[in-house]
């Protein structure tokens, strides 16, 4: 029986009774956050917090939501944090910090490089192909803290690495987790999931084209473009023709998968064809303001100017789990001499320690995969998680319906982290690991984490302030209420969703319904709307905080994520302009013709 409370219901105009200005107050918090984090150089922790208490005085005095309940959604904002995404988090990082204890790290950094040892091929292979994998398997925050960590064993420069590893985890987003996104979209809607798959597939595409060529620029600037765009093109093309072929006419749930595994494929085969004209290691990458921020960061982090402690991640961990500085994590670590030239060629290690220095990620998959086979899958839901009524809310949305946080669904033996973790312990024997080393480097883990738990935990809890207060709901209202001018809103609350949420699964189950009733306002097309929510609400993540911390923490720059926001920033702005030029016109007739 749930506990007795006042029942609130949420109101779209409480400011003075104007729509208008309530959404802009509620815009405040978010517009707090962005600005400590991009104008003012607030580290994360203490951004996040500034604006969850924000949040919590205007849900209480702005929106009149009752105290408990205000209490109530930032604690369960605050587990949601922990469960699942933390648990991602922390257990990913684990494992590959239980290969950096062992002689494995080493000789992954040399498989690595054998495939080729030009760092700018490496981010696409890795960042972008690899990452979309891990997306479409776990999600999350997983694909960018291993393909950070991946390309910092490769040889690449920590906050690189960083940049590359969350600009890459945007066309594999709307298709990720097994098309989590596109499924919640499916059931917040009622529209037919084949039509919002096919969607969908005919928008991201054009977003996946240009990632690998953008990622070669961040890595190298106009000479990496100048240079690779040969393969960056194939591997973009690749990509979306099989993401489009995947999601119209196969199986939604698999289209990432056939996408990074069809491009990994084809950009191998174009490597024994063709190279470019120059390799380009870590010691002949050109330099650029990037470099010169790196160097600020660690210089901060080594003499404690961040506030936070130093991490431990730099330098990863010793074999017997205590911590190694920055030159001392094995070749192809950030920073370390031995990571060569960039020219010389890296031969491949002996098969044997090839397949044990990839042993944990083929892991990882292998695990995945048993856990998305039917049989299985069935069990884990029957078994691995439980929902239950959430202790304190009681709130309705402004037509009646209980919010979706009424209920929270916590998943256990199901959940990614906890996939993560027994991919880990497998790694563990594999590695023949002692199980108080183990423990060790997880105590060293949750350590290295500390300051990223509290800045996803609060702005988590902010996420679940505003929306169960109504605020969201005032943002959204606000912004649909502009007439045949919502096709140009309507990405940009996709984008606003996933950068609140840090989740594409959870824009879309925020903003879903709500596009879908201003489309049919308007006079739009429901399927269109719909989709855009998701296909440009995944530019929008490179820039959640969670996911922020999750690229700071993974490559071990404590502090970094203000830096990571400014230098993203202007990517996502122009490809979310981008994606609107192509959702509007595929509002009208001159590509009408491509909505299903």
């Amino acid at each position: 029986m749930s506990p007795r409370f006042e029942p609130f219901q949420q109101v779209v105009d409480p400011i003075a009774g104007s729509l208008a200005v309530s959404a802009v107050v509620a815009a405040l918090p978010l517009l707090l956050l962005f600005v400590l984090l991009g104008v003012f150089r607030v580290r994360a922790p203490k951004a996040a917090i500034a604006s969850l208490l924000l949040s919590i005085v205007l849900a209480i005095v702005g929106w009149h939501m009752p105290i408990v309940q205000v209490l109530s959604a930032t604690a369960q904002g605050a587990f949601y944090a922990i469960f699942p995404i933390l648990w991602i988090l922390i257990n990913a990082l684990w494992v590959y910090k239980l290969t950096v204890a062992t002689p494995w790290f080493e000789a992954l950094g040399r498989t690595i490089r054998s495939i080729s040892n030009d760092l700018r091929i490496l981010a696409i292979l890795v960042a972008f192909c690899f990452g979309a994998l891990l997306e479409a398997l776990a999600g999350f925050g997983a694909p960018v803290a291993i393909s950070g960590a991946m390309l910092m064993a490769a040889g690449m420069k920590p906050l690189k690495s960083a940049i590359v590893a969350l600009l890459a985890n945007t066309a594999p987003v709307a298709f990720g987790a097994m098309a989590a996104p596109i499924i919640a979209l499916n059931g917040v809607t009622n529209i037919p999931l084949h039509e919002l798959s096919s969607m969908a597939g005919r928008q991201t595409p054009f977003v996946a084209v240009l990632v690998p060529l953008i990622l070669v620029f961040i890595v190298d600037g106009k000479r990496g473009v100048r240079q690779t765009w040969p393969v960056a093109l194939v591997s973009g093309v690749v990509f979306g023709v099989a993401q489009f072929l995947a999601s119209n006419f196969l199986v939604v749930e698999l289209t990432d998968v056939i996408a990074a595994i069809a491009t990994v494929a084809v950009v191998l085969v174009m490597l024994r064809f063709w190279q470019p004209a120059e390799i380009v290691g870590m010691h002949n990458v050109k330099g650029s303001d990037t470099d010169a921020a790196e160097a600020e960061l660690v210089g901060a982090t080594a003499t404690g100017r961040t506030g936070y402690g130093t991490s431990s991640g730099l330098g990863g961990v010793s074999r017997n789990g205590q911590p190694l500085p920055a030159n001392a994590a094995g070749p192809g670590a950030a920073g370390s001499d031995a990571a060569g030239t960039g020219t010389d060629t890296v031969a491949r290690p002996p098969a044997r320690d090839v397949w044990m220095a990839v042993a944990p990620y083929l892991i990882i998959m292998a695990v995945f995969s048993i856990a998305q086979l039917p049989g299985v899958k069935n069990w884990l839901t029957a078994v691995g998680s439980v929902t239950f009524d959430w202790p304190g809310i009681d709130a309705v949305d402004p037509s009646g319906h209980q919010v979706s946080a009424h209920k929270f669904k916590l998943d256990h033996l199901k959940a990614t982290g906890t996939l993560l973790l027994i991919s880990g312990i497998i790694t563990m024997a594999l590695y023949r690991l002692k199980p108080l080393q183990g423990l060790r480097i997880y105590r060293d883990t949750l350590f290295q984490l500390r300051w990223t738990i509290v800045s996803v935990t609060s702005v988590l809890a902010l996420a679940f302030v505003m929306n169960v207060s109504g605020q969201t709901n005032s943002l959204g209202f606000a912004l649909a209420s502009a007439g045949g001018f919502f096709a140009f809103l309507s990405p940009l609350l996709g984008w606003i969703g996933v950068a609140l949420t840090g989740s594409d699964t959870s824009s879309n189950s925020l903003f879903g319904q709500l596009q879908v009733t201003a489309a049919q306002q308007t006079g739009l097309s429901p399927v269109l709307m719909a989709a855009s929510n998701s296909s440009a609400g995944v530019l929008g993540k490179m820039l959640s905080l969670q996911n922020l911390a999750v690229a700071s923490a993974a490559v071990g720059l404590d502090g970094a994520e203000s830096v990571l926001f400014r230098k993203l920033l202007g990517w996502s702005l122009g490809l979310l302009a981008f994606i609107t030029i192509l959702v509007l016109l595929q509002s009208t007739p001159v590509l009408g013709w491509m909505v299903p």
